[in-house]
């Protein structure tokens, strides 16, 4: 007889009231979310696991389920609504899961850090298709992301002196010269630029590859410079394939990368280039609907890094503070931080200093494009505000303006271009929104993003049903049909 995953005693239980109220208002019966939570353990090879309703109630009423079913309950209901529904959230006791499952609560040293982005990047290569490797990792948020997060800033064991390094016995010392090391790092500029060209989906696995082969560079003893190059272009590589990683809906991935991108910027001694991998996993918080979480991360690269980040890399955590307070409804605060970051933003000119490749993106086009979707979102939290939405346009206008004339980004000029569309509707002026979305769709073609498409489906979907009497509209969904049928394949 297979296991119904039961663990615990359950003479004190009482009624689930958490997972009861996300039960009922996912609109499954038990037995669906008997035969899902079975579909979902065959996946993972869980084989033994065989629940049916009569378990499903008793989880309702108190019962505590063994691992793997908390997982899988918090995978399944996340997919539901769109946004990280932890165990928490689901009133489960939190299981303590090991490194390789959740990737958060890692040990902070150099050598842990290596093996997991070595056993990782292997597992990826040889395991992505879309929704394999994905399904066997959980996103996490709430404290189980946030407390692990804060140990990045936590001093770790003082450095050797340079020419203290000692190889291990029997092992020669890493030999990389200079400009080997100054073509790992252009490579990964390299990349950094095809992912702003081509979208996450094209060169994924390459970013995968080669940081693969960086952290088997880093299995080797290095002088302390050497190795801290080597970290530090493992993390930025590990944020790209993070980032590729979120632009195609890969999300648990892409979580696991940011972790550990910010383990390995940690072992560089670059708190800048933390700050930016803390940015990109607020951005995917907002984007699974966690504003607050994102705001607690914001605010912890911002606060290891206020006194050695740039004013261009500043202005940019503030622009995400902004969305983070727009999305959590605080409009008074989501203004603060927009003039901040546009007070911050003018700062960057008189800065001396070269700023590193990875913020470079940060153009006075992106500070328009994201002080617009702050306004935006504040207009959708605030019930389609037509107020915010006028904030938001001027903004958009000036973004989508400045990114037509950038043939380097053209995944944001297509998010944008969605953007200002969005600001349309908002505005109740479907034929501009309609014009804007076409502009998109063409786009969408060159690039292979599906968080670009995702975008322009929602956007459609929006139109037609505020405005699906318009012939325009009416059009525009048959045109969607043609050129974006479904998602594309993750690479």
């Amino acid at each position: 007889m297979g296991d119904n995953g039961v663990g615990g005693t359950n003479a004190d239980r009482r009624p689930n009231e958490l997972l009861a109220s996300w039960f009922v208002r996912s609109g499954w019966s038990k037995g669906e979310l008997a035969r899902q939570v079975n579909r979902r353990a065959r996946q993972l090879g869980a084989g033994h696991i065989s629940t049916d309703t009569s378990r499903v109630r008793r989880w309702l009423d108190g019962e505590n389920p063994r691992e793997p079913i908390p997982r899988i309950l918090s995978e399944l209901f996340s997919e539901r609504f769109g946004c990280v529904v932890s165990v928490e959230d689901l009133g489960l006791r939190a299981a303590r899961q090991s490194p390789s499952v959740s990737g958060i609560d890692l040990p902070w040293t150099g050598p842990q850090a290596i093996a997991l982005l070595s056993e990782f990047s292997r597992s990826d290569l040889m395991l992505a298709r879309r929704g394999f490797l994905g399904s066997s990792l959980v996103l996490s948020a709430g404290p189980s992301l946030i407390e692990p997060m804060q140990r990045w800033l936590v001093p770790g064991p003082a450095a050797p002196r340079e020419d203290a390094v000692t190889p291990p016995s029997g092992r020669a010392r890493g030999r990389l010269s200079r400009p080997e090391l100054d073509l790992l790092e252009s490579t990964t500029v390299m990349f950094r630029q095809w992912d702003a060209q081509c979208g996450g989906g094209l060169r994924r696995k390459a970013v995968v590859g080669q940081l693969h082969e960086v952290t088997d560079l880093l299995q080797e003893p290095h002088p302390g410079a050497t190795g801290r190059t080597l970290f530090k272009v493992a993390a930025e590589l590990a944020q790209l394939a993070g980032w590729m990683s979120y632009d195609v809906g890969l999300q648990p991935s892409a979580q696991k990368y940011f972790v550990l991108a910010l383990h390995a910027a940690k072992e560089a001694g670059d708190r800048p280039l933390g700050s930016y991998i803390l940015s990109s996993m607020s951005r995917q918080m907002i984007h699974l609907g966690r504003p607050d979480d994102a705001l607690e991360l914001i605010h912890l690269a911002q606060y290891g890094s206020r006194d050695c980040a740039s004013p261009r890399t500043q202005a940019m955590l503030y622009a995400m503070e902004a969305r983070a307070f727009a999305n959590m409804g605080q409009p008074g605060r989501c203004k603060r931080a927009v003039r901040m970051a546009e007070d911050t933003f003018s700062d960057a000119a008189d800065w001396d200093e070269p700023d590193p490749d990875w913020i470079r993106f940060f153009s006075e086009a992106e500070l328009y494009a994201e002080n617009s979707h702050s306004f935006r979102d504040l207009a959708y939290v605030a019930g389609r505000s037509p107020a915010y939405a006028s904030l938001a346009e001027p903004l958009m206008q000036k973004a989508v303006e400045l990114f037509a004339e950038d043939t380097e980004h053209q995944r944001s000029y297509a998010l944008n271009l969605v953007g200002m569309a969005t600001v349309h509707l908002l505005r109740r002026e479907p034929e501009q929104g309609v014009r804007y979305v076409r502009q998109a769709m063409r786009l969408a073609g060159k690039v292979r993003s599906e968080r670009v498409n995702t975008r322009i489906r929602k956007t459609v979907d929006t139109a037609a049903r505020d405005h699906g009497d318009l012939a325009e509209v009416a059009e525009l969904g048959e045109q969607l049909a043609v050129d974006l049928p479904e998602a594309a394949e993750a690479v």
